[in-house]
């Protein structure tokens, strides 16, 4: 390799799967250059009182010194907060439900990995996500891990294919049980059996608390509103819209003498409709915000699916162009719980082809009267 194809910029979070990476490409004959993010300052973060760098920051900076390998910090706080928490914030203040670590891998990580790989002079990018990646007629297009219990594709969606063609996934075809056995068969035993974080990395306690303390009028601008049922009918008072989300069934802080669940949220007129289990199931879904690899490609697969959650199966579907922006969704299989602001993800068999925001849903049972779909 040529001395800048040689170097390898690694995202480095201290984990195992990072730690893992960083260890197999300097296998592989890489030079690796290790940059370390501190994006948010949590109490848990903080092992020791005093302690002036979070607990990640420390173990990459110890691992680097292990492995002789360059290693930089990169302290992104304020632009983390600016551009994330932002976005975080101002979702559930318009009624929906967000999808942070989608918006922060094309934003902000992967945007920040590039600009740290042009600054140290690295051809290549390397994160511990578990996925994988394929060529097809000069496109990249990202393919599901081989530990199903793991696949991050999901979150990848928005991903440019200037930055997938400089991308490595070296855990894509590996379990999280191998990568633990083979990080420990390099004597890292303590590390391989380290815990991860599952949970959203700026949040150290419930998200309604989150929203008050860094929007701390938030009860002022949205304030009391109304449950009500599907054909409008108040069945009580809430706390304020941005506090629930499509599909909740637990501290709603109502009893109606059967289980109900959030079926919408109007932010407009700061109502939270109610219903069963059977009133969260659909038909069809508006999808906005479309990016995909080749939309003809996507418009005429005839072997699509589509996940509409983390961990959700992917359910058969067929699609329909409303606009240049718009997708409308009829789904094959059973769909619950739509929920404005997540992410809708489109995949053939295991290779992701695109992926969009799921809208409100206001009209769509007219778009579907209207709109001709894939066959």
């Amino acid at each position: 390799m040529a001395e800048k194809e040689k170097r390898i910029l690694v995202g480095m979070s201290g984990g195992i799967d990072s730690s893992s990476v960083c260890i197999m490409l300097q296998e592989q004959g890489y030079e690796v250059v290790g940059v370390t993010m501190r994006t948010w300052d949590i109490p848990s973060h903080f092992s020791v009182p005093g302690q002036e760098q979070p607990d990640d920051v420390l173990e990459a900076q110890a691992l680097a010194a292990r492995l002789g390998i360059e290693h930089h910090v990169a302290d992104v706080r304020k632009e983390f907060k600016d551009v994330i928490v932002r976005y975080f914030i101002d979702e559930y203040m318009r009624g929906r439900t967000p999808n942070p670590c989608v918006m922060c891998n094309p934003l902000f990580k992967e945007r920040i990995l590039c600009e740290w790989a042009d600054r140290t002079g690295c051809a290549w990018i390397a994160t511990g996500h578990y996925c994988r990646l394929e060529d097809i007629n000069g496109n990249r297009y990202i393919v599901t891990g081989d530990d199903p219990a793991k696949d991050q594709s999901y979150f990848l969606w928005k991903l440019p294919q200037e930055i997938l063609k400089r991308m490595l996934f070296p855990l894509g075809g590996m379990t999280k049980a191998e990568v633990r056995q083979y990080l420990a068969s390099k004597g890292f035993e303590a590390k391989a059996k380290g815990g991860e974080s599952m949970e959203i990395c700026f949040i150290d306690k419930d998200y309604r608390e989150f929203l008050k303390e860094h929007c701390p009028d938030i009860d002022e601008r949205i304030g009391p509103g109304w449950f009500v049922d599907s054909k409008g009918l108040k069945l009580g008072q809430h706390k304020g819209f941005a506090y629930y989300t499509v599909g909740q069934r637990k501290g709603l802080e109502i009893a109606l003498g059967k289980p109900m669940y959030v079926l919408k949220i109007n932010p407009n007129k700061n109502t939270v409709m109610l219903g069963d289990a059977k009133q969260l199931k659909t038909e069809y879904m508006l999808v906005e915000d479309v990016n995909a690899v080749d939309m003809d490609e996507l418009l005429s697969c005839r072997n699509l699916s589509v996940r509409i959650r983390y961990r959700s199966r992917p359910i058969p579907c067929r699609i329909a162009r409303v606009d240049d922006s718009h997708l409308l969704v009829k789904f094959l299989g059973e769909a619950s719980a739509i929920t404005p602001g997540q992410s809708a993800v489109f995949y053939e068999n295991n290779r992701v082809l695109g992926g969009g925001f799921i809208a409100f849903q206001q009209g769509v049972k007219k778009l579907a009267e209207i709109c001709q779909f894939s066959m």
